[in-house]
Order: structure tokens, then sequence, then C-alpha cells
């Protein structure tokens, strides 16, 4: 069955104090056009800049995620991107008037709310879908954090959790679908902190907004009357602060006996939002936080704009590639006897790719480099590899088949071996920077494990 994408039917607006910067801010969903996506817009600033919603755009992870884009930065962006992803939105303009949305109660449920005042409604494009085909893993062994996805017919996730503390131990929970659990069994669960690290947050001046309404303070040591006092003038507090008998500050009751294991859920598909595409896969975590989804996030998101290349050449060839010929010659200018790459057998767009040359006697140019003694000509061997990075180069900007690219300089030129008839040339490119149209690329050549030529180009792409 093909589902539509949706956004919603009308603004709808809340305000309040942000976590972290203890800024006023009022933070205001709108409608947007299928394919749009999710953007956030900063109206406080001139020509109110738009920052997207994506894993390209993630520059903190200091307990929150902070997406930026130019001058327009946005903290803790997690809990207003899991109440979009949980009521499956895809397309929403997010404005806000300051740097950081609204903490309200820690969870995400205040944006689920507002944004149910402004009506879920179905648009006429169908949703794309990332579909996970196969196994995919990510773990830090140092820190204890394994992630896998695996695949499944819907998203779904099971989180683990075992904190050496008893108001919390071993906590595990399991989400098996949005529509019927997000809203009520998840979107409520508060954010959470330990009683020995609220001190040092304050010290480092963040948490400025932060309370006992806005999070759960587990207490993982006993306080005196001192520290009563500290935490009392920390917070601004007029109630009596203690250690009750759940272990919990202030013996604050929790929605779910399970609540914090529930919260990271949360955290968990607010950065997987981040990918650019709803998922249909389960994904098991165990002690994970917003480094390590991020960093899954990039993983999967790097696998998701492969398929989408695939899916926009389809491969007429079978093996392990990304794409054939027959899509190189959709995206590449050059033709016989100047086309010299052959498959492009792994790509991250914007950020590297590695393409092969079959070398073979009967390239042209063997048969005046040289008569009876054939070398590939070093100047040809470049040539390769600038299209293989020209090919990264066009995958990086919208239309490609009317661009073509021009190479401004080439520095740091080395030849290591000869390249001779039956050799198989590999070409890895990585993208350094690319600003106004004009990109910056390191490229190496081998046979086999053997560096046969280097270089680093400097390339613009202008219309045909």
């Amino acid at each position: 069955m093909i589902e539509e994408q949706q956004t919603i039917a009308q603004p709808a607006s809340g305000s309040g104090i942000g976590l972290h910067t203890g800024c006023q801010s009022t933070i205001t969903f709108k409608p947007a056009s299928p394919g749009y996506g999710v953007r956030f817009v900063r109206t406080d600033l001139p020509g109110m800049p738009e920052v997207p919603a994506d894993i390209d755009h993630v520059v903190g992870l200091d307990r929150g995620t902070t997406l930026q884009k130019g001058e327009a930065k946005i903290y803790t962006v997690e809990h207003v991107l899991a109440a979009v992803a949980g009521l499956q939105i895809d397309n929403l303009i997010i404005e806000l008037d300051n740097i950081e949305p609204p903490v309200y109660d820690g969870s995400s449920k205040p944006f689920v709310d507002i944004l149910l005042q402004g009506g879920v409604v179905k648009q006429s494009q169908p949703k794309e879908f990332f579909e996970i085909d196969s196994h995919l893993a990510y773990s830090e062994k140092a820190r204890g954090v394994d992630i896998v996805v695996v695949p499944s017919d819907q998203f779904r996730i099971t989180f683990l959790v075992d904190y050496k503390n008893p108001a919390l131990g071993t906590q595990y929970t399991s989400l098996v679908s949005l529509e019927d659990e997000f809203v009520n069994e998840f979107a409520p669960s508060r954010t959470f902190c330990f009683l020995s690290e609220i001190e040092t947050m304050k010290e480092r001046g963040i948490i400025k907004g932060g309370g006992l309404d806005s999070a759960i303070v587990i207490c993982d040591h006993d306080i005196g009357q001192a520290e009563v006092e500290r935490l009392r003038e920390l917070f601004g507090l007029q109630q009596d602060v203690f250690i009750g008998k759940t272990g919990i500050l202030n013996d604050v009751p929790l929605r779910f006996y399970n609540e914090p294991v529930r919260h990271k859920v949360i955290d968990l598909i607010g950065d997987l939002f981040l990918i650019g595409a709803p998922i249909k896969g389960h994904i098991l975590a165990a002690r994970s936080g917003h480094a390590a989804n991020v960093a899954l996030a990039k993983k999967m998101r790097s696998l998701y704009q492969k398929k989408q290349i695939r899916k926009k050449f389809p491969s007429r060839s079978s093996g392990d590639h990304v794409l054939d010929i027959n899509a190189i010659l959709k995206i590449l200018p050059h033709r016989y006897p100047f086309l010299l790459i052959d498959r492009i057998i792994d790509i991250v767009p914007g950020k590297s790719v590695s393409a092969l040359k079959n070398v073979t006697i009967n390239e042209p140019f063997f048969q005046g480099h040289f008569p009876g003694h054939p070398i590939m000509p070093g100047v040809l061997i470049v040539e390769a590899m600038a299209q293989a990075g020209g090919f990264l180069l066009l995958n990086a900007v919208e239309n490609p088949e009317s661009k073509v690219v021009y190479f401004l300089g080439i520095d740091g030129v080395r030849f290591r071996r000869p390249v001779m008839p039956g050799d198989q040339l590999r070409f890895e490119l990585k993208m350094l920077s690319f600003r106004r149209g004009i990109c910056k690329m390191t490229g190496e050549t081998f046979v086999g494990d053997t560096l046969v030529c280097e270089a680093e180009m400097l390339a613009q792409v202008i219309d045909k």
C-alpha cells in the first residue's frame, strides 16, 4: 500500500524557556509542500535563514543535538524532531525566534500537542521510505554502546539501559508501532540526569533553563544540607530539596515505571529523523546516547543516499558496485576515446567516490605510447582521476545532466609506478571543500594496494 506524505493543516505555536540557553523562545509549526522536508527557520536573524533538519548540519552533541547552517544555530532539536517523526510528518516549516526551542517538561509531548492542534493532513505525493535490507551495526566498546539495525516491515525500536544505580538499574522497552504507541506511551517520557552531573553542567554554562519541572533528577549520592542549599541556589528554587525513598530528587513521580529508557527511545527517534527519510527497520540499541545515535544516523544516511543513486541510475550489470557504465554515461559528458572510468564502486555524496578503470591493450593511446613498451600516459591517469572527481562533484549539485566540470588547477602530482595493460586502476577521491561552485579535492590512484599516482585538484561546476 502506498503511503502519502504528511504535513499540518494550519500553523500552531507554543512558547517557553530553552533548556541549555535559558532563552525565552516561541516555536511555530507551519505547513510545507510535498517534498519540502523539515527545516528550521530563525525568524530573529536577518534574512530569516533556514537550517535543514538533516545529519549534514549537526555541529554539536553536548547533552543534546545542535544544528547549524552559516550563522544560524539551533540547540536541542531532538525532542521537537521526535514529535515530528512520531506523528509521521514529512514536510514542515519550524520557525524559532531564538536559538533554542522551549524545553517545557523535558518530553516530546508538548510538541506533539502543538502539532496536533495544527492538524496532521495527508498530501498528494507518496512517502519515500528507507527500507533496511541488510544487517547494519554500530558499537563503541569503551562505552559499552551497541546498536544493530535489521530488516523489518515497519519502524521498530528495542532499547536497553543498565545503569549502576538502584533508582534505575536495568531498564528495557520496545516500540513496535509509531501510530499506536508513540503519542501516549513514549512522547510523555521526560529527560533525566544524575544529581552528580548538575553542578558540573551549571558550571559549564548549560542547563540554564533546567529545573525540577523539566527533568527527572536521579540521586546517585547522598547530599548534605550544604549541597541542598547549593542546589536551591543553582536552580533558584523556593521549595525544599531532598532525596526521597524512590531515589529521585524530591520523589518526583514517574509517568512510566521505565520512563528513563522510554525517553532514550524519544532521543533516538529524534536523532534518526536526521537521516532524511522514514525508516522501515528494527533498531536494537543498548546504552546509546546522542553521539552514538548521530554516528549511526550518518552511516544510515550514507547507505540511503547510495540507494537513492542506484534507484535514479539503475544498473544493467551485476556485481558489487554502485553504478555501471550506463549510469556514468548519464552523468559525465565524456565519450570514446576519452571516457576513462568504467565503474563506480562506492560513493558518499558530497564527500568521496571510488571508481575503476580497466586498462587493456586495446586502449588507443598504446599505439604510440610506446610501441613495444606500452605505458599509460601519466596525464591520462590524472585525467581519469579527475573524471572520477567530476562524477563526485556533479552528484553534489542539482540537475547534473545540465552541468559540466572544469578543472582550475592540479597540484602535488606524483607518479609512483608505471601503469601497463592488464592493470585495473582504482581511484579514491575525497572532497575537501565545496563553496560557491568551486571544489577542492584530493585523489589517489591504486593498482591493487599499490599507490601509482596522487594529486590535489581544484574544479568548478558550470552550466553546459
